[in-house]
């Protein structure tokens, strides 16, 4: 996708390339794939937080699934439909955000709140429900105030740099 923030993307696969190489306490370590759609799922619910699911947030959310995953891009489009079956199907965050927050460090989740602004930002506009929801999957993956407002100002960057490119 032209003009698509590739840093973000870059932080997104050192994310996963980081959690490949620590050696994480196996018992509260999700399976890779149950985690791949958590995190998934996480991002589909800000795509349709709002009420609509916009192309060009379903875009980013496919685009940043392949890369922070590094899938192809078949694999991304099948990885965001399981994610939204999921997400559709879930009674509640938490089953999802459980996952999250046992399989990945702080820095990790942090870049997963930053990939929850940065759906929300891509079509331009933060809807308030957005805003909230993102807030609240902070909050259930005990990221911190400051990484919070740090993960958004950067995401905002990055949305904005990408609407000046065009």
């Amino acid at each position: 996708m032209p003009g698509y923030a590739p840093r973000m993307l870059e932080a997104i696969r050192r994310l996963f390339a980081e959690r490949a190489s620590g050696t994480p306490d196996s018992s509260t370590v999700a399976p890779e794939h149950e985690l791949r759609l958590a995190a998934a799922a996480l991002v589909f619910e800000i795509v349709r937080a709002d009420g609509a699911v916009k192309p060009e947030e379903a875009t980013v959310m496919r685009t940043a699934l392949q890369s922070a995953f590094d899938l192809t891009a078949a694999e991304a489009h099948a990885l965001a439909e399981d994610a939204e079956r999921a997400s559709r199907d879930a009674v509640s965050l938490y089953e999802f955000t459980r996952i999250v927050d046992r399989g990945l460090s702080a820095g990790e989740k942090k870049r997963i709140v930053e990939l929850l602004w940065l759906v929300a930002f891509a079509d331009t506009e933060k809807h308030p429900l957005e805003e909230h929801l993102v807030r609240k999957v902070a909050g259930l993956l005990h990221v911190a105030h400051p990484e919070f407002i740090d993960a958004k100002i950067r995401a905002r960057a990055e949305s904005d740099l990408r609407a000046s490119r065009g």
